[in-house]
């Protein structure tokens, strides 16, 4: 999907292409009508100058159609009226063969500047690819593109500027702008050691930063490039509008030829008034209308989506997530805040100063929100050098050789497959259990925080009588606790990713036909379940690798509240589309009943069709404009 770029024009080159032939053939056909009405011609002529204006108008038509037949892709609206105007011009019918594929391409025109205007509207949303960047020579700076970047390089950067590539700052403060990145209208302050990422601006500040990431692996290149495919991945409904279309097309050619040869046959009418009949059941049959508004409909959707920081990776999963009817969460990171903070220290035989500094040292390396919060709360540097042989252990904790001693850093998984006897914890929070030489040395207890609209994002799902369910790694009493907070119906606790995984396929074997189960995560640690899910939705996605891979939504704000935008749009999306093939298969049975009646002409039907086209657009085009539910 190619977006038109936010300064350009509306119409894109087929556009305008589109547009001179239109200019073209209109010209002829006024100038055929002119000499035709006002003065007397042989047959031959006022037929050659019918035919120049219709070639005018065909051409491109004619050779879209010799090309899809190369590629056995022909059963299509433009077989349909390349067959209805050749015929109407075999009977004589020069005028109505002209006006009908005049008025056809000015649809065509109409459809193009809409998904033209849709994209554009689109790329104004997402327009985060920065234009230049300032790189830092020696005491100079020098202005280069931003794929020149390389990790490691200093790049400087002034108010109003927007940021070229991920980076760190490291010397200057000021505030950042993050809406085209997560819809988030309030800016973020930033200082040094902070992240920040491309595609947003500084406000305010002149910062300098060091690059984290070259330009095609930075944040602003990845979503643009997750929105601009996002239409690839073509959900049901537009597979069915070109199913469609694929066997509507022969079955309206045979109602058609039946309507030339049948009625003859029974009623000894005139012959050439049936064929034109037949020709004119060819146009008024023609899905247009159905097949532009379908794809535009869902592109409105994610667009919408994108604007409001949830970006959707494709229409097949904008669709079904208007199918799920059960939610299953991680706890840490996603309905908790994932910072924790320690609030008690409880050590066997050595003093608590001690304990903390052992459990700080061997996790060191790690980034896991547990390792972080020990490592604030020892709050001094650490000497790297008094720590070796590290091996951190998914789902139980860390091993480590800290001063020449063994020590475990961990769950109560982790003791027990040590064979360590450990203290049941008497305070309620994350226990870290530590061991050092075999023994059990005592424990760390740390809190998280639950995400303020958590609750919320329950109340609106159990309004809507939707499963919730909580998989977590954590103890099963920190798990109750949270649930019995936000009202999840069921928790399951103490868990490995791999059992993670298995509980998942077990729900969605569970799980009635057409029903669709979606895991919210983090997207650090959670990439297979994400993964396995019929809806993976990655929290927080901003700067997050694995989120972007493995998830089919992500939400670019820790706020898991933005799912409730996300199934409102999506539900909305697919209302826009079911109403779009209503109207269009209505009208087009209407249209059919009344050409075999003999009530409309070839332009009234191609105007018709023309009509029920732009309705069916303005109702896909407003999706755009879907508004924000704030919570």
């Amino acid at each position: 999907m190619e977006f038109v770029k936010p300064e350009g024009k509306v119409m894109t080159r087929e556009a305008r292409k589109k547009g001179l032939e239109i200019g073209a053939g209109l010209a002829l056909y006024v100038a055929a009508l002119a000499v035709t009405v006002y003065r007397s011609v042989p047959g031959t002529v006022e037929t050659v100058l019918f035919l120049l204006a219709y070639a005018a108008l065909a051409a491109t038509t004619y050779w879209e159609q010799i090309r899809r037949i190369v590629r056995r892709q022909f059963l299509d609206e433009n077989l349909l009226m390349i067959i209805a105007t050749a015929g109407a011009f075999a009977v004589e019918r020069h005028r109505e063969a002209v006006a009908a594929m005049l008025f056809y391409q000015i649809g065509k025109f109409v459809e193009e500047i809409s998904l033209s205007k849709t994209k554009k509207s689109i790329a104004e949303f997402i327009d985060i690819r920065p234009e230049y960047a300032n790189l830092k020579v020696g005491s100079t700076e020098k202005i280069v593109p931003p794929q020149e970047l390389l990790c490691g390089q200093i790049i400087v950067l002034r108010p109003g500027e927007k940021i070229p590539v991920d980076a760190v700052v490291t010397s200057g403060s000021g505030t950042v702008d993050m809406k085209a990145l997560t819809g988030e209208s309030e800016p973020w302050a930033v200082g040094t050691g902070d992240r920040i990422y491309s595609g947003s601006i500084n406000l305010n500040g002149v910062l300098e930063a060091r690059v984290r990431k070259v330009y095609n692996d930075s944040t602003a290149a990845k979503i643009v490039r997750l929105i601009e495919n996002a239409n690839e991945k073509k959900s049901d409904s537009v597979h069915f509008a070109d199913k469609f279309t694929k066997y509507y097309t022969p079955l309206v050619i045979l109602a058609a030829l039946l309507t030339v040869i049948l009625p003859p046959m029974i009623f000894v009418e005139d012959k050439f008034e049936w064929i034109y009949r037949g020709l004119i059941l060819l146009v008024a049959a023609c899905p247009c209308g159905l097949m532009v508004s379908i794809p535009m409909a869902f592109l409105g959707g994610i667009g919408a989506a994108s604007k409001q920081g949830v970006l959707i990776k494709g229409s097949s999963f904008l669709e079904a997530l208007t199918s799920v009817d059960t939610f299953v969460f991680d706890k840490t990171g996603t309905l908790t805040e994932g910072v924790f903070h320690v609030v008690d220290i409880v050590p066997e035989k050595m003093e608590k100063e001690e304990l903390l500094e052992l459990a700080a040292m061997a996790e060191a390396y790690s980034r896991h929100p547990v390792a972080v919060s020990l490592l604030e709360a020892y709050g001094r540097r650490i000497d790297r050098n008094r720590v070796k042989d590290i091996e951190e252990q998914p789902g139980y904790g860390v091993r480590a050789m800290v001063d020449g001693r063994e020590v475990y850093s961990g769950n109560t998984r982790l003791m027990n497959r040590q064979g360590i006897f450990y203290r049941r914890p008497a305070g309620t929070g994350t226990a870290v259990h530590v061991a050092v030489d075999g023994t059990y040395a005592g424990y760390i207890l740390i809190s998280d925080v639950i995400r303020k609209d958590a609750g919320k994002l329950m109340k609106w799902l159990r309004k809507r009588n939707m499963s919730t369910v909580m998989l977590t790694g954590d103890n099963e009493r920190v798990a109750e606790e949270v649930a019995a907070k936000l009202k999840i119906e069921s928790v399951y606790a103490e868990l490995m990713p791999e059992e993670k995984v298995e509980l998942l396929t077990e729900f969605q074997e569970s799980q009635m036909e057409g029903e669709k189960l979606a895991f919210i995560g983090d997207g650090i640690n959670d990439a297979p379940v994400l993964a396995r899910a019929d809806i993976g939705i990655a929290m927080g996605g901003l700067g997050a690798d694995a989120a972007l891979e493995a998830a089919d939504i992500i939400l670019m704000e820790d706020e898991p509240s933005r799912i409730i935008n996300a199934v409102r749009i999506a539900k909305a999306t697919l209302r826009s589309v079911k109403q779009n093939m209503v109207f269009a298969i209505g009208m087009k049975i209407i249209l059919i009943v009344l050409a075999l009646f003999g009530y409309v002409t070839m332009q009234n039907a191609i105007i018709a069709d023309m009509a029920v086209m732009v309705i069916n657009i303005l109702n896909s085009f407003w999706m755009m404009q879907y508004p924000e539910h704030r919570v």
